[in-house]
């Protein structure tokens, strides 16, 4: 499986630093067979070796230039990071990033050989207005993405459930999870309000491949504990 943590605008370098060596502790100990990710703050990000696999957050589909706020391939490859987010929730609804800016941005980062983890999600008045538009919404985000890329992870967040506790029921995980994977033969995490005390109960559904999980797993002896429970299901 996949484990995978979105750690977004929280911990220092200091601290994230603490956290990937408290990971790695735990990852050695155990002898964790699954596969991690971390992806840290733009900020924080810094050449690791180890287990864990380090992404970065966001960048700008260049190799470097005129692009105030962003960080471009020659940031990433200073520290030999070659693992990406695309399209998170957050990018698109919060800091409105279009649909062809990150079709731009799997395109350039693919052809470089990424690992990417692509997000896709519906809002909350999309979900309840029935399954098809859902899925027309959901289809939509697949525009210019090669959804048969050799190197990509997609992650199904619905938007409304991220961040407030709120998650879908198993069985919507498990019918939804079972549709997409009709559209690629990618890794499928799910992610949206995943916790230690739902974790078991998500890795065990069809079709999910594994999670991405952003606040829940601030905290690395938590963030160990869901690596653990996929751990134990493969065992």
């Amino acid at each position: 499986m996949i484990i995978a943590s979105n750690l977004k605008a929280n911990l220092t370098r200091v601290k994230t630093a603490e956290y990937l060596s408290e990971l790695e502790k735990f990852l050695s100990a155990k002898n964790i067979s699954q596969e991690v990710l971390v992806f840290p703050a733009s900020s924080s990000l810094d050449a690791h070796a180890g287990r864990a696999i380090i992404g970065a957050q966001n960048a700008y589909p260049a190799q470097n230039g005129a692009f105030t706020g962003e960080i471009g391939v020659e940031h990433l490859d200073e520290f030999g990071i070659k693992t990406i987010l695309i399209g998170h929730s957050e990018r698109r609804h919060v800091i409105g990033e279009s649909q062809k800016l990150i079709a731009q941005k799997f395109d350039f980062y693919s052809k470089l050989g990424f690992k990417i983890v692509y997000c896709i999600g519906e809002p909350l008045e999309v979900r309840k207005s029935g399954n098809e538009k859902m899925m027309h919404y959901l289809d939509a985000q697949y525009e210019g993405i090669d959804a048969n890329y050799e190197n990509l992870i997609i992650a199904y967040e619905p938007v409304w459930a991220i961040g407030t506790g709120l998650t879908p029921t198993l069985e919507e995980i498990e019918s939804l999870h079972a549709e997409l994977k009709k559209k690629s033969h990618a890794p499928l995490l799910y992610g949206g309000s995943v916790k230690i005390t739902n974790v078991k109960e998500v890795l065990a559904l069809d079709n999910v491949d594994g999670i991405l999980v952003g606040s829940a797993a601030l905290k690395v002896e938590d963030f160990c504990m869901m690596i653990e429970s996929a751990q134990n299901l493969e065992n």
